[in-house]
């Protein structure tokens, strides 16, 4: 496991003086790399911004089929851009999923993306020098900081400042109070960040998180710096409290178990939507929207109050309930507006996506193992079929896509699904195509043989029938298990 390092001396806090003045610096040697053909010109490099909700599964906007309430800025981008409908989380928990996101690979080739999640105690993160989004754009002539939550190591030994972000301005763990800023109870520690010092501010996390992004726009703007903001709010994970619930939550929080309502998650979504329309319309007001690469999606698939329909289950599952998620990608002039692709796609897909746009190189020490989806968004290219893997430690789950099948591993029952006619995963094909299932049983075995051990880390979060009643205990299941799953941390 990683140990402590030192904060390097670059690092730097989100302040408007000592941003504008280091990029002021900065800019005779970007003009000076430029002549000598280091880099297109700022003007010809997209921005990017990286917009990621937290637990949101499938259908919790409305372009994606939600009913009870609408999304008409996330909507927006829909009929700007384009759908992505096969689009998967990496794990179907954060910090999992967010290791893929930031290195561009599985997140089993590093021992911080073996925890499911990580929980806020370990001393581990990604190992020192490792190549991630940040930084492979910034040898590319990019601004980069990332707002919000991180939850891939413990800040700030283990934060984004340490792996390539140039600012940051959030919090390290799996969840924040939206109020107190607080992890858990009024009385616990302080859990924001601006860069590397504690601070807090007073506001609604999901109103802070976008008023951050919009000032960093401003200020990357007028530096006429290319930027990537990788905006990941805590919206719309427990607790569940709506911009209107702040009494509340100085009484003590709002209990995962034992709180929450389809209103209430129905108003945090919302109130993400508004923000995120907020900061399309500085976009619109700065005069970059033409230029900039949005997407919005999800770190993993949703939680109890979600809608995942037409799947099956929800956050800690690999049915396609846990692991499909909403993704939108809008690049005016680029990307088609209001079009569709049936591209499988992941999480770890975005950061050689972004590269290619950018006009940067991978480092071939660390290949990706993602896919360039420039081809699919820019130029309606057909779908590739694609094999793609997961596995997850509570009920020994495993799964793997290829082509329209995947085959499933829950425990000791396998199953093989048609997820295109059948995106139920009720009808198992298991014995009606022995050869395709017995197949892709090995191949999974084969590709697990190439990354890391899942013991080398315990834990692993899950839900049991003492948090849900709909994951009631079987007849002939012990009761040690139902009890041990209840007994897990919450993520």
């Amino acid at each position: 496991m990683n140990k402590s390092q030192t904060q390097p001396s670059s690092a730097r806090r989100i302040t408007r003086r000592t941003f504008v003045g280091a990029t002021a610096a900065a800019a005779p040697l970007a003009m000076l790399a430029q002549g000598q053909n280091a880099h297109p010109a700022p003007a010809e490099k997209p921005n990017f911004v990286f917009l990621m909700a937290d637990d949101m599964g499938y259908a919790d906007v409305s372009c994606y089929g939600r009913r009870d309430y609408t999304t008409p800025h996330i909507d927006r981008l829909a009929a700007e851009g384009m759908k992505l409908t096969h689009a998967y989380a990496n794990s179907p928990v954060c910090t999992a999923s967010r290791t893929a996101i930031v290195t561009g690979r599985y997140q089993y080739r590093t021992d911080v993306g073996l925890y499911e999640p990580l929980a806020g105690s370990e001393n581990v993160g990604l190992p020192e020098g490792h190549p991630t989004i940040a930084s492979t754009l910034k040898k590319a002539g990019y601004g980069t900081a990332l707002i919000g939550k991180w939850h891939v190591g413990d800040v700030p030994q283990f934060g984004p400042l340490k792996y390539g972000y140039d600012h940051f301005w959030g919090f390290g763990g799996g969840n924040l109070d939206y109020f107190t800023h607080k992890v858990g109870e009024p009385n616990s520690a302080l859990g924001l960040w601006d860069g590397d010092i504690k601070k807090d501010e007073h506001g609604y996390l999901t109103d802070l998180i976008a008023e951050k992004t919009i000032g960093l726009m401003r200020d990357y703007t007028k530096t006429k710096t290319p930027f990537l903001l990788s905006v990941h709010f805590n919206a719309p994970h427990w607790p569940w409290e709506g911009p209107e619930d702040e009494a509340l939550a100085q009484m003590g929080g709002l209990s995962s178990y034992q709180a929450g309502n389809l209103a209430t998650y129905g108003a945090m979504v919302k109130r993400m939507d508004l923000n995120i329309g907020k900061i399309l319309t500085e976009m619109d007001r700065l005069g970059i929207s033409k230029n900039t690469v949005v997407v919005f999606t999800s770190d993993n698939g949703g939680e109890r109050f979600s809608d995942t329909w037409p799947f099956t289950g929800k956050k800690t599952e690999l049915l396609e309930g846990g692991l499909r998620i909403p993704a939108i990608v809008r690049w005016p002039a680029h990307i088609r507006a209001g079009s569709t692709s049936t591209q499988v796609c992941m999480n770890m897909d975005w950061m050689p996506t972004f590269v290619s746009m950018a006009g940067g190189q991978i480092d071939p020490a660390f290949p990706t193992d993602g896919m360039d989806l420039t081809a699919a968004l820019t130029k309606n290219a057909p779908p590739v079929s694609r094999k793609v893997y997961w596995r997850y430690r509570a009920n020994a789950q495993r799964a793997m896509r290829d082509g329209d099948l995947k085959w499933l591993k829950i425990n000791d029952n396998q199953f093989l699904f048609n997820v295109v006619v059948d995106p139920l995963e009720r009808a198992n094909l298991r014995f009606k195509q022995p050869e395709v299932f017995k197949r892709m049983a090995e191949e999974f075995e084969q590709w697990n043989g190439t990354m890391l051990a899942e013991n080398r880390v315990k834990a692993s979060y899950s839900f049991g029938p003492a948090q849900l009643a709909d994951h009631y205990n079987p007849i002939g299941v012990p009761r040690q298990a139902a009890a041990a799953a209840a007994e897990a941390p919450e993520e």
